[in-house]
């Protein structure tokens, strides 16, 4: 651990936190304060106290300037917790984007908003740090745009967002603004951008290339309960294939997304997906094993029914490893299958 520091600020994702654990054990036994947060700081704080000196608990930003004021008078606190003071957006600072080496990004993330109104059982995005879904004023989208655009003279623009367009006004108002910046971009939204035409002809003027949507399951029986306030997803089903046709008829492709190892699915899940994707001739897909975060209404239940193969192996919360026990195949079914779909799917999209 190179450096001499009077304090060092850890975030890791679930997948990883073993190491950020052993990195924070190292810098402590060197007489390094170790700060630490995230999702999975979140979710067990009480396992995070164990190798952090401090925690912050929720969205950063709140809790960060107090930590750092604590930290240089010496009255550090060991639990910062943000979840009761929701963070405004408008008061996001443009990041330092010039701190980075421009030339090992392909992309440039921005958020123009955060959270999600939906609660999907599986769900370990941001929603777990507030669950109160906030827009970012569209002048600060641009200004980080324009800043980027300072270091880059064409950058491919990310939205870092859970679901950009649910506000479909601030959406509007931020596809106007984004068309004279001339960029390209791409994000993650729901298949309700498909309901209104305007925002479609706007994200395709302002420089879209791909949404991102989760679709989940290729039936509605696999999509009952997914969504756990008004089962929204289940209810979405039928207008999957049109949905997928008018918004890549505009222009803007379609990267969907689907979970393997659901409650509903069998043995023949693997082949329907393929065959859905055949079928919707989507420009891309995404594949992703369930997988019980912590945190997540889904580890909860798994944790009560006793499903779960190992509760704190936290190295196979990748989404591409197999965590719980699922209901209709053995987990070697699953990871077998899966390895089987990843094969024929980008095959077929390859000769589609």
């Amino acid at each position: 651990v190179p450096g001499d520091f009077d304090a060092v600020a850890i975030s890791s994702f679930t997948a990883q936190i073993r190491e950020a654990y052993e990195l924070a054990d190292r810098y402590r036994a060197m007489g390094t304060t170790v700060l630490m947060g995230g999702l999975h700081v979140t979710a067990l704080p009480e396992e995070a106290l164990e190798h952090a000196d401090a925690i912050v608990v929720g969205e950063g930003e709140p809790s960060w300037p107090k930590m750092l004021a604590d930290l240089k008078n010496n009255c550090l606190k060991r639990v910062y917790d943000s979840r009761a003071r929701p963070f405004d957006l408008a008061k996001s600072p443009t990041p330092r984007f010039d701190l980075l080496n421009q030339d090992n990004y392909n992309r440039m993330t921005v958020q123009t908003a955060r959270g999600c109104p939906f609660n999907c059982e599986f769900c370990a995005a941001s929603i777990r740090l507030s669950p109160y879904y906030r827009v970012k004023p569209v002048r600060n989208v641009i200004a980080e745009i324009r800043r980027i655009k300072e270091l880059q003279p064409e950058p491919f623009i990310e939205f870092a967002d859970d679901n950009t367009f649910v506000n479909k006004r601030h959406g509007k108002a931020l596809m106007r603004a984004l068309q004279k910046e001339q960029v390209k971009w791409f994000t993650e939204t729901d298949i309700s951008v498909a309901d209104d035409d305007e925002l479609l002809g706007l994200m395709r003027d302002a420089g879209c290339v791909q949404v991102l949507i989760g679709f989940e399951s290729t039936s509605r029986e696999g999509l009952a309960g997914v969504e756990t306030k008004l089962d929204w997803k289940a209810r979405r089903f039928d207008e999957y294939m049109a949905s997928i046709d008018k918004i890549q008829g505009y222009g803007i492709s379609v990267n969907g997304c689907f979970v393997l190892g659901m409650d509903t699915d069998g043995p023949e899940c693997f082949e329907n997906v393929l065959q859905f994707v055949r079928d919707s001739q989507l420009y891309d897909v995404q594949i992703t094993m369930l997988t019980a975060f912590p945190g997540t209404p889904l580890y909860e239940r798994l944790d009560v029914e006793g499903r779960l193969l190992q509760p704190t192996a936290w190295e196979l919360c990748t989404l591409f490893d197999v965590n719980f026990m699922p209901k209709h195949m053995s987990p070697e079914h699953l990871e077998r299958q899966f390895r089987w779909l990843v094969e024929r799917l980008y095959l077929s999209l390859i000769h589609i």
